[in-house]
């Protein structure tokens, strides 16, 4: 269902760009008295200030990245679904913005009503959605990871940076207050020097399935769903509930697997705070049957069982050259030896191995803790150097409204998806340690894998 934009919508957003103007003059005369329904109540946003955005996924995190960003004061005049269903509570939560299915159509009808675009969708769609909004100059915020494959992450980062737009991805754990103590205290020293790192979640199978083949089934294609634009720039197949609305996850040619999933999360802050940059190797060691984990034929319609990755990061000036150790599907690193009787690693988290310590916290940049006790005290000594974040969601609504940057811009953010997105590359391969040329995108020990490096889009889509 597509609700053609009205010629009072443009004229609505001249008049509120030209306020600006005509209140700066009108101080100039000195004329200041303004009635109160233009300024907002006390603690509102005036409406000439709101900004004015179009949201692309407003179903699951999509609908919930537009009502936080309505609770902050942005207003959405346009909304895209390709499922009338699942993104019904946001349509009726927002009932005076034009409709869409298609993106495509929504920018070329929007772009010049808008400030600014949400990305929600399945992740095979964020490079193309993101692209759009880009491209016609707005802000963008986008669901994690960046993207789905590690082209479309270098694309979006060096467009973004091109056109001077405000840009974040929704990694929410990079604003917390554990993710600035887990920094200070890693660079304080309080643990030594950080060459080994080990970072897991309990995801794979837990939320959808994994290690499974095509469905045989072809049922109907729901009368809310286009079924054509939930593929996207992916390949063809028939429609099946094993794919939308939830479980798109575990399957190649629309997710990335646990890592992707949970890797923004939790690789984020060993990435932050031992500045690590970009990764020299990385591989992996997969199950399809939950038998031990060893060399498999990976199947290549969805994400294995469980798997473990390693990646290899060099020396960063003093820093040591940093191991790291990813685990998913139920699978996690041995516990310390220095944790107490009933302390145990929470279920999705990260364990930094210091020369004087060790430190844990979960995802999301929980709170941290050292390991031994007795080095807590050192840790609640050290002064606070970063910036404390408003919020997540605060960072990108007050950066578009002139404010200061996000920290998880994609200068910050495409870069670690990268390193995210190089391990799921490496499923690809298990058994096989991958040499990585980041500087090129390309895979230097195995070149039959670059062909997945950038994926090749169906007709009428593209970046």
């Amino acid at each position: 269902m597509t609700n053609l934009p009205s010629s009072s919508s443009s004229a609505a957003g001249s008049s509120r760009r030209g306020f600006l103007k005509a209140a700066a003059a009108s101080t100039a005369f000195g004329f200041t008295i303004v009635p109160r329904h233009v300024l907002g109540g006390p603690g509102q946003t005036p409406p000439s200030e709101r900004p004015l955005l179009a949201g692309i996924g407003c179903g699951g995190m999509g609908g919930g990245d537009i009502a936080t960003f309505t609770k902050l004061g942005a207003r959405f005049v346009a909304l895209c679904d390709v499922d009338e269903t699942r993104a019904a509570g946001t349509f009726h939560a927002h009932p005076e913005a034009r409709r869409y299915q298609d993106f495509r159509e929504m920018m070329d009808r929007e772009a010049k009503n808008i400030d600014a675009v949400t990305v929600g969708t399945p992740d095979h769609i964020h490079g193309v959605a993101a692209m759009a909004a880009i491209k016609a100059g707005k802000h963008v915020y986008v669901q994690k990871p960046l993207t789905h494959t590690l082209h479309e992450c270098r694309a979006l980062t060096r467009a973004a940076q091109q056109a001077g737009v405000i840009t974040s991805m929704g990694n929410q754990g990079h604003a917390s207050e554990g993710s600035r103590l887990t920094n200070e205290w890693i660079q304080a020293g309080i643990i030594g020097d950080v060459a080994e790192v080990h970072a897991w979640s309990d995801r794979a199978g837990k939320l959808w399935k994994q290690g499974i083949g095509r469905p045989a089934e072809t049922p109907p294609v729901p009368a809310t769903l286009d079924w054509n634009l939930w593929l996207g720039p992916a390949r063809e197949r028939p429609y099946s509930p094993a794919y939308a609305p939830h479980n798109w996850r575990g399957w190649w040619d629309f997710g990335t697997g646990a890592l992707g999933d949970m890797g923004c999360h939790i690789i984020d802050h060993p990435v932050w705070a031992l500045n690590l940059g970009a990764p020299t190797s990385v591989g992996s060691r997969t199950t399809l049957d939950g038998s031990v984990l060893e060399k498999n034929q990976p199947n290549f319609e969805t994400y294995p069982i469980a798997a473990i990755i390693t990646y290899e990061f060099p020396a960063r000036g003093k820093l040591p050259p940093v191991r790291m150790t990813w685990y998913d599907g139920g699978l996690m690193p041995p516990t310390p030896a220095e944790m107490g009787p009933g302390q145990k690693l929470p279920d999705n988290g990260v364990l930094y191995v210091g020369t004087r310590g060790k430190l844990f916290h979960s995802s999301h940049g929980g709170m941290p803790h050292v390991l031994p006790a007795k080095l807590q005290e050192e840790a609640a000594a050290v002064p606070k150097t970063f910036d404390r974040s408003p919020g997540h969601y605060e960072e990108w609504y007050q950066a578009i409204r002139g404010g200061k940057r996000p920290v998880d811009n994609f200068d910050y953010a495409g870069p670690m998806a990268e390193t995210v997105l190089l391990g799921v590359l490496s499923l690809r391969a298990p058994g096989t340690r991958l040499e990585w040329d980041s500087e090129n995108l390309r895979v230097k020990n195995v070149p039959e894998l670059n062909q997945f490096v950038k994926t090749e889009y169906r007709t009428g889509w593209t970046l």
